[in-house]
């Protein structure tokens, strides 16, 4: 009785694994199918950004936080200057 019940549960166990594989295969294949047409729509706007501006949008992206990072690493600095003078408020 036990090694019926033990058999059993290992075909249970063997079929439901199967079929979860599946459907994650089947899952995977149409979000690579997405990921390719998002790849291709970016392509296209970069190849037109760059055909405009002659920089690609990672090089635009790249340019405008490192003005963001400096100006407030600047900011920050005269922030610490004027405290340290005495200098508490912003106006």
């Amino acid at each position: 009785m036990i090694k019926l019940k033990l058999i059993l549960l290992f075909t249970i166990i063997i079929l439901t694994s199967g079929c979860s594989e599946f459907a994650i295969l089947m899952s995977g294949s149409s979000l690579a199918l997405t990921q390719n047409s998002y790849a291709r729509m970016y392509n296209a706007a970069d190849m037109l950004t760059i055909m405009g501006t002659e920089k690609s949008i990672k090089k635009h992206a790249y340019e405008k936080g490192k003005k963001y990072i400096v100006d407030w690493s600047k900011a920050k600095a005269d922030w610490a200057k004027a405290k340290a003078l005495g200098i508490t408020t912003r106006h």
